[in-house]
Order: structure tokens, then C-alpha cells, then sequence
């Protein structure tokens, strides 16, 4: 039985903005992106105007993980920051440096990223849309 865990991130109204920026941060592809005015419309619940263009669904592909993510409807309560913390593993310290450099722009160093006893390089960096990553390097990797 194959089991996998796939972090959901849940925006208020910036799931597309996040989306792109992952695209360019993380090199994500899009498998999966659909609005809520793209769904199926339900005559009992007519969708209101501010709710078309936000994300009901959408996946990406990071490496050999994927991410999905949607937006909250409009009105829906929505704590931002700490609800997800997305754990990011490579054996390559410069990739993860690099990876570490483009999730902090707009964002706020928790940890930055050292060597540490488990890890060549490990840090923590809350983006500019407050998602908390964790940046693991393998610790056998090479220098």
C-alpha cells in the first residue's frame, strides 16, 4: 500500500500570487489549478461575484512532491501563518541555500540556515505569505 502526505495550503484570497511564486522559487509545476467559478455552478448556492477568480483546487509538483492549495470562500474565518509547516529535504547544500535565499524574499529568517548537528544545513524561513518551511539538507551529503 503506497502512503503519501501532501501538505494543503489554505490562503485567503492568495493561492493563485502563491502559486506563481512557488513556480519560481521552487521550480513547482502545475498539475491542477481550477477557480471556484470554474466548478460546477449549484443553483442553491449561487457563487457570489468575489468568489470566482480565488482557487477552489490546485496542485503542484515540487521535485518528487506535490502541494495543494486552495483559498478560503469569501467570509470563511482563516487564521493566517502556522496552520501548515512544510518540511523541504535535498542532499544538495547548495540547493538547499538557494532554496532557503528564495523563500525568505518578503518573508522572515525563524532560524537561519547553519549547520547543525543532524544537518550540513538546516534552517527555517516563513515566506512572504506566512507557510513555514524547514530547509533539510541530508546529512550525507557532499560539500
Amino acid at each position: 500500500m503506497a502512503l503519501r502526505l501532501i501538505p494543503y495550503i489554505v490562503l485567503n484570497g492568495t493561492a493563485s500570487e502563491a502559486i506563481s511564486f512557488y513556480e519560481q522559487a521552487l521550480g513547482a509545476e502545475v498539475l491542477y489549478k481550477q477557480t471556484f467559478g470554474e466548478m460546477p455552478e449549484n443553483p442553491e448556492f449561487p457563487l457570489p461575484e468575489e468568489a470566482k477568480n480565488r482557487i477552489g483546487h490546485a496542485t503542484i509538483r515540487v521535485g518528487e512532491t506535490e502541494l495543494m492549495f486552495s483559498d478560503t470562500f469569501p467570509g470563511q474565518p482563516h487564521q493566517l501563518g502556522d496552520q501548515v509547516t512544510i518540511c523541504i529535504s535535498t542532499d544538495d547544500k547548495e540547493q538547499s541555500h538557494k532554496i532557503f535565499d528564495a523563500l525568505q524574499e518578503g518573508g522572515q529568517v525563524l532560524m537561519p540556515l547553519q549547520e547543525t548537528f543532524f544537518s550540513p544545513a538546516y534552517g527555517n524561513v516563513k515566506d512572504k505569505f506566512g507557510i513555514t518551511f524547514q530547509i533539510y539538507t541530508d546529512n550525507h551529503c557532499m560539500e
